[in-house]
């Protein structure tokens, strides 16, 4: 049996009292955490030992809401001032060329970069399948990359022709997608704990899909246990576009075709009202918050102070890699902190508000600034809640030996004097540990599973290729 010694780290574990280690360390064995506690408590012998002095370890951070194949058109120009519906139909016609290798090669680039951010555990959306593309292209290359997938085998069946958003092009027939939706479960999908891969069924949204797909998805997925995942209530064009072709606001129209519960979750769930929250807490439904994203596409900022008052789980998301242009979840952690105070700021501050974290507002109520340990609890416990599991998220025995650890001694975070908050409030930089089940990822600053400068090579000759046309 394989075992692995932590020693000497700053650890914040997450758990329930939020205990913090000064001088922490982690036995673990077979991929799980055997024993989490003061490095003079521990065994002092293990296969491998690893010395953490000077270093910040966390639990592995979990991203709710990606879109690997997105990493081919970062930047484009004609996309890059443009909000999410010109975003899409300028973007379209070149994901209509993607091939296989591309979806393996953006898998790894995407996964790649989450890796050197602390991530452990991502969820990606892949929702259009062109020239022969599978999922199962993006989920041998997680295999190869190491970090735990949740695969959501999206979908579009409602192209321009019948009303939709997407042009006919992309879109597949809802017979073809349910039958290769059941396929996949049934070969990949792993419920167990410390599972590697797991298939969530995730209609691409409700301008690029049918009522009667969103229902058969959903019906598919509770005959097989798995989650629901869809984008929504990310614009107020698509607020409209529901209202049009539907009758209701995009949470009413979760409603009717039986989308609500706790197997399911919404990417950006920005545009809700006060009564749409709490139908979101009464059925237990998760949400994606994608902050650099919906700053990006000018969507606006999700209410998450609001669902976390009303009990909502909440996680944090990269989303596409061309809305966002960079996979750093790390990054997306601290603007989770600082757009939720610009959030506060809106609504108006007093002209001499106490110090952070309470400020008073125009009318005089104090209010609670998001902190940075908040912001990572988005990141890990909230990421695990919105994803249904309870083997990440946090150290402690029991769970998966899933973390990240920053070496403090470095330019970006000098002359900071909370190791925790450093690496949230200072400047988001490449991690020096991520471990997945027990095994190296990331060592020492460089990825241990892929060679990076091969795979930049070739993950740029597959962009210059798509956008050349």
């Amino acid at each position: 049996m394989a075992t692995l010694l932590i020693q000497h780290a700053h650890i914040l574990t997450m758990d329930d009292r939020q205990t913090e280690l000064l001088d922490g360390g982690l036995f673990i064995r077979d991929g799980f955490i055997e024993h989490v506690g003061q490095t003079s408590g521990l065994p002092n012998t293990a296969d491998e030992v690893l010395d953490l002095t000077g270093h910040v370890l966390l639990p592995g951070l979990v991203n709710t809401h990606h879109h690997f194949y997105q990493t081919l058109t970062r930047a484009v120009p004609a996309a890059q001032d443009a909000n999410l519906f010109h975003w899409l139909t300028t973007l379209y016609p070149i994901w209509a060329r993607l091939q296989p290798e591309d979806i393996f090669i953006s898998t790894q680039t995407a996964l790649t970069e989450l890796a050197l951010s602390g991530c452990t555990t991502a969820s990606d959306h892949l929702y259009l399948f062109p020239n022969g593309s599978r999922l199962d292209d993006e989920i041998a290359a997680a295999k190869a990359i190491g970090l735990r997938l949740h695969a959501s085998r999206g979908s579009m069946s409602l192209g321009e022709s019948k009303g939709g958003l997407p042009p006919d092009s992309v879109v597949d027939s809802e017979e073809n997608i349910l039958k290769d939706s059941q396929r996949l479960i049934e070969q990949y999908h792993d419920p167990k704990p410390g599972s590697m891969v797991q298939i969530v069924l995730a209609p691409c949204s409700p301008f690029s899909v049918t009522s009667d797909l969103m229902r058969q998805s959903a019906k598919l997925a509770r005959e097989y246990d798995v989650h629901l995942h869809t984008h929504l209530a990310e614009t107020e064009d698509e607020e409209q576009f529901c209202l049009q072709k539907f009758g209701r606001r995009p949470v009413g129209y979760m409603q009717e075709v039986d989308w609500v519960g706790g197997d399911v979750w919404f990417a950006h769930a920005v545009w809700v009202n006060e009564e749409e929250i709490k139908v979101f807490a009464r059925h237990n439904c998760g949400v994606a918050h994608c902050p650099t994203s919906n700053m990006r596409l000018a969507s606006g900022i999700a209410p998450v102070k609001e669902y976390r008052q009303a009990g909502v789980n909440v996680g944090l998301g990269v989303d596409g890699s061309a809305s966002n242009d960079g996979s750093h979840l790390l990054a997306e952690v601290r603007n989770a902190m600082l757009l939720s105070r610009v959030k506060e700021g809106i609504t108006g501050f007093s002209a001499s508000p106490p110090p952070s974290p309470a400020r008073r507002g125009a009318g005089g109520e104090v209010r609670k600034l998001m902190t940075a340990r908040e912001a990572v609890y988005l990141g890990t416990r909230g990421g695990a809640a919105v994803l249904g599991r309870n083997d990440i998220g946090s150290l402690e025995a029991g769970k998966c030996a899933d973390f990240f650890a920053v070496n403090l001694n470095r330019i970006e975070f000098s002359g900071m004097h909370d190791p925790v908050a450093a690496i949230v409030f200072g400047r988001s930089v490449r991690v020096d540990y991520t471990v997945v089940g027990g095994r190296f990822v990331v060592k020492e600053g460089s990825v241990v599973t892929v060679d990076e400068g091969k795979l930049v090579e070739r993950h740029n000759r597959a962009a210059k290729r798509l956008l050349e046309g």
